[in-house]
């Protein structure tokens, strides 16, 4: 009975990323299938490009992600701790947000090149909530100033 929530949060973890990893794989399979195969007359050094850089937005916050949800043993074998909660907000929510993002540019981007145009919400989500932070920082900017 011991360590029954760390045993269930492991096999959550354990569902989790391999469900993102089917997401990946279906994404860049239906990308080489139509953009590849089906649309091979317009298919140019760019698209190579535009693969490369979809595979590695989707390695880098997968990785982390894995990091992030890989169980905890102690040293005779006994499980300390599930993993991180894929559930939960902050990091482990901007790593989801960038897969998923991924995911539509890289699909719609075999409609379109302009959808690769929405990656700019990644570095504008990411200094708008800069902004937040460095502004907690300035003088007056986390404080409710009365009129008085």
């Amino acid at each position: 009975m011991a360590n029954q929530g760390a045993k269930k949060r492991k096999e959550e973890n354990a569902r989790h990323m391999a469900r993102l990893r089917q997401i990946i794989i279906a994404c860049n399979v239906i990308y080489v299938l139509l953009r590849m195969l089906v649309f091979h007359s317009s298919f140019t050094w760019k698209h190579w490009i535009g693969l490369i850089v979809t595979s590695l937005a989707y390695v880098i916050p997968y990785q982390q992600l894995a990091k992030m949800a890989t169980p905890a043993y102690a040293e005779d074998g006994e499980l300390l701790d599930g993993g991180f909660d894929m559930s939960t907000g902050g990091v482990c929510g901007y790593l989801h947000d960038v897969i998923y993002i991924t995911c539509f540019v890289q699909v719609m981007s075999i409609v379109s090149g302009k959808f690769w145009y929405t990656y700019l919400v990644i570095p504008a989500f990411g200094a708008y909530q800069s902004f937040g932070f460095i502004k907690g920082f300035l003088p007056g900017g986390s404080e409710v100033r009365s009129p008085c």
